[in-house]
């Protein structure tokens, strides 16, 4: 079951980032998966959203977006800084 593995370092990475832009709370996680990954989408999907159930994410979103090859990239991280105007 290697698809949890890879959300734990998905999660490490979007920790980081949260990190670097002063904290705040991480909302959503975009990351791309390729057909050709050797990636159980639908595993991998609910050991993400399971990871990001838990704090210091607090319900944050999973996007997973379907590319070809054998791609696995995180595309953004979404995070609420709480100032309103953004």
């Amino acid at each position: 079951m290697h698809e949890l593995s890879l959300a734990l370092e998905v999660c490490r990475l979007a920790g980081e980032a949260g990190a670097r832009q002063g904290g705040g709370t991480i909302r959503a996680v975009g990351v791309e998966v390729g057909d050709d990954a050797g990636i159980e989408v639908a595993n991998f999907r609910f050991c993400l959203e399971a990871l990001l159930a838990e704090p210091p994410f607090y319900e944050a979103r999973a996007d997973l977006v379907p590319a070809r090859g054998d791609v696995l990239r995180l595309l953004y991280v979404e995070i609420d800084d709480g100032h309103p105007d953004d």
